[in-house]
């Protein structure tokens, strides 16, 4: 006799696969909230690669915006007032995805 028949023979009337019903449930459910956790996890690295991203993005593409005009001081003073305002935007996005790193599941 092998040591799998005598598993299925204790598994009582109406349950086919061995052991006690309740801790294959058990074990199920465990799996299931490990696998829940690995893609909240995967989610939130997405999340924070894609804020990032976003951030340089469009800091950049804003930065691209700007017509300096003038000499060089002029022009310092133009990309200044941009930054400015940029600058605050592109925080919040990297605190965002600062948060979506550090956040624990």
């Amino acid at each position: 006799m092998s040591r799998y028949s005598g598993a299925m023979e204790g598994g009582g009337p109406g349950f086919p696969f061995g052991g006690d019903p309740e801790d294959l449930l058990r074990g199920l459910r465990e799996f299931a909230e490990q696998q829940a956790e690995t893609v909240q996890e995967a989610q939130r690295e997405q999340f924070a690669t894609l804020t990032l991203n976003t951030a340089v993005e469009l800091t950049a593409a804003a930065l691209q915006q700007v017509s300096a005009q003038g000499g060089p001081d002029e022009q310092a003073v133009a990309l200044r007032d941009a930054m400015r305002v940029l600058f605050p935007e592109a925080v919040a996005l990297v605190s965002a995805a600062r948060q979506g790193f550090m956040r624990e599941g």
